[in-house]
């Protein structure tokens, strides 16, 4: 007998799939019990017993989100040079983004963008997940700095921010319409700007 009323065959992680196609369109507040439920081939109850509730599905979703996005930031670190990092960074997000028959932009960016009562956990969730990528970038930046490519005291948050800025913005554009070719436009003007914005900030913090 299948648990608690879920189908014969039930594919949790299928589910788990649809579900996060649903936040991607729609976002935790936009994504209805109906639209999830309808998506995911299931009744509430059954939703309930495979996930606990729709706070706790969205946290599976954006983990599911996150692991598929894993290689794209993997290669921040990877990079030979901090530069090639970040522009590996801004030209994936790029392709990312506009993925699909329909571009979403990025979970993580869009999921949750007003913070309310009802939605306050999944909102402090995604926070977490973009500080976490700030961290990252600004942690390359800093060992960028360590072997000489960067110049000493460089405002590494600084830069790191606003490449982060640059990175979220594209996904606002994809949400848009933004093309592809658009949207790596995007990633090679920021990168045009390497140089000065680097030795800008370097600058200002020594003076």
């Amino acid at each position: 007998m299948s648990e608690r009323g879920r189908p014969r065959g039930f594919d949790r992680d299928a589910a788990l799939e649809r579900a996060m196609e649903v936040f991607e369109e729609k976002g935790y507040d936009g994504a209805s019990m109906a639209d999830l439920t309808k998506a995911m081939g299931i009744n509430s109850p059954s939703l309930y017993a495979a996930f606990g509730c729709k706070e706790a599905l969205f946290r599976e979703a954006v983990d599911l989100y996150a692991s598929r996005g894993a290689a794209m930031w993997a290669g921040v670190p990877a990079s030979p040079t901090a530069k090639a990092g970040v522009a590996h960074l801004l030209r994936e997000s790029a392709m990312s983004f506009t993925s699909g028959e329909k571009p979403r932009g990025c979970l993580i960016v869009l999921g949750a963008l007003h913070e309310d009562d009802s939605n306050s956990p999944a909102c402090r969730m995604l926070q977490e997940h973009r500080a976490g990528n700030l961290e990252a970038l600004r942690e390359r930046l800093e060992h960028a700095v360590e072997e000489g490519e960067l110049p000493a005291g460089l405002d590494c948050r600084a830069v790191a921010a606003f490449y982060m800025t640059v990175q979220q913005g594209m996904s606002f554009q994809a949400r848009d319409g933004a093309s592809r070719e658009t949207l790596l436009g995007i990633a090679e003007s920021a990168m045009a700007g390497w140089e000065s914005l680097t030795m800008s900030r370097a600058l200002q913090q020594g003076d």
